[in-house]
């Protein structure tokens, strides 16, 4: 039996991409999957909704509860909080997997979208991290995933879009302080980061089409990496700044063609690798 099964995971963004592959990952071990995300309704450029994410986690397998999330409110987060606790009996996991990307520089960079970055990215991280923080207390293996970045201060990850590296950058800081701050408690938070381009919506529509498509991994990599993580004892695995490719290794992954959408084609590294 899965030591996931009957567990409760709250993932922000799991709506499509990473969020949703980790949802299903998680899913298939029994878990109680809470989908904390903004899409009700079909995007017309984007697939997938909560309530359809919701049914493929329940086909996998587990439980899931899709929730209008916006992760700038902190009212919606507050309230989809307390549902999932009402629903599931409390919080187990928590994925901070919701965020906003614009790779331009100073002056390009309108402040209504740095506003949106920081909201989503840095405030969204710790505010969510601050109403799931009393239920992870009382769990038996609480865990705290970040999908950011490790921290390096090489002033090239910033040169060309510091807006954006500030706001990652800031959910990486949130798991050096909360690590510290709750190690003694018992609850785990670590980031994950993927070490190649991981074939998402933001990938295609945003950074590089179908060329850097093809040179990319697919979610499950990271979704799988998540796993492993979670399986971990949570009082001795924290503070880490995981990549997904090193999780799987450690695990005993040698083969890793199933993850490339081409295994012919030379993979990319990721952003700030």
């Amino acid at each position: 039996m899965s030591q996931l099964k009957g567990k409760t995971v709250f993932i922000t963004g799991a709506s499509r991409g990473i969020g949703k592959a980790i949802g299903l990952r998680l899913a298939k071990a029994g878990a109680n999957v809470a989908i904390a995300a903004k899409t009700a309704t079909p995007h017309p450029k984007l697939p997938g909704t909560i309530y359809t994410a919701a049914e493929e986690m329940e086909q996998a397998g587990g439980k899931a509860l899709p929730l209008i999330v916006d992760v700038r409110q902190e009212e919606l987060v507050m309230e989809a909080v307390e549902k999932t606790v009402a629903t599931y009996g409390g919080i187990d996991i928590l994925v901070n997997n919701a965020s906003a990307i614009m790779l331009t520089p100073t002056l390009h960079t309108p402040m209504k979208r740095f506003d949106l970055m920081h909201a989503v990215n840095v405030r969204g991280t710790f505010m969510t991290s601050q109403k799931c923080l009393p239920h992870l207390l009382k769990s038996e293996n609480p865990h705290i995933l970040n999908l950011s970045p490790p921290l390096n201060m090489d002033p090239k990850w910033f040169g060309s879009h510091v807006a954006y590296t500030m706001s990652k950058y800031g959910m990486s800081m949130c798991v050096l302080g909360m690590a510290q701050e709750f190690k003694r408690k018992g609850v785990a938070v670590n980031a994950l980061w993927p070490k190649t381009t991981i074939a998402t919506a933001a990938v295609q529509n945003l950074l590089g089409g179908d060329a850097l498509m093809k040179t990319s991994r697919t979610p499950q990599i990271v979704a799988d990496a998540a796993f492993h993580i979670f399986m971990q004892d949570s009082k001795t695995c924290t503070g880490n700044f995981f990549l997904d490719e090193d999780v799987l290794k450690e695990a005993g992954v040698t083969d890793f063609t199933e993850y490339a959408i081409d295994p012919s084609a030379s993979l990319t590294p990721d952003l700030f690798l």
